[in-house]
């Protein structure tokens, strides 16, 4: 054999192993990848919004309600927006949280009603009793969408500069107030 027969047979070789370990390297990286995922809590999700100011919105009030929520409503003061709906079995778990919280005077709540019947919402909050200072009706979920919601029910703390300072995907639940809520409070009303 020559030479220039090695060298191709080399070169061969090479590629061969080559095709071999790229897609066993792509494979293994995905792998990986995913494997640390599943190590995360799905409850965590980073929200891009937080430290940032809240987006610009306007709400009529839910019916039978005389308040709407509006981004204006929402600086000068330390507050709790609870994004729910009358269809949302969490959200209904979570509900006599929020009825002890404005019973204690522990912080403004807020609510954004997601994508609900006027005649549900309404019964919701006169049936299981209404925490919210100002409840705004978003029949679309347009300005939900704006304030990064995956899903109902969610609830976001916002400082008195009008920023969102924390996000809860989920119901929240005692442990959330107690050991993550409350305290973060108590910080930003210093």
């Amino acid at each position: 054999m020559t030479e220039t027969t090695h060298s191709t047979l080399r070169v061969g070789a090479s590629k061969r192993v080559l095709s071999f370990l790229l897609p066993l390297a792509l494979f293994a990286g995905i792998v990986a990848l995913l494997a640390v995922g599943l190590t995360r809590n799905p409850r965590e999700v980073p929200s891009p919004l937080i430290g940032k100011p809240i987006p610009e919105f306007s709400l009529p009030p839910v019916k039978g309600r005389t308040l709407g929520l509006a981004s204006a409503d929402l600086k000068g003061e330390v507050s709790l927006v609870n994004v729910f709906a009358s269809w949302c079995v969490p959200c209904r778990q979570e509900h006599p949280l929020f009825v002890e919280l404005k019973a204690k005077g522990v912080v403004m709540i807020h609510g954004i009603n997601y994508k609900d019947s006027p005649e549900d919402a309404a019964r919701w909050l006169e049936d299981l009793g209404d925490p919210y200072t100002r409840t705004g009706a978003d029949l679309d979920g347009r300005v939900s969408i704006d304030w990064g919601v995956y899903g109902v029910p969610e609830t976001f703390l916002v400082d008195r500069d009008g920023r969102i300072a924390y996000k809860q995907i989920g119901p929240i639940t005692p442990q959330v107030v107690e050991q993550k809520i409350v305290p973060l409070i108590n910080r930003l009303k210093q």
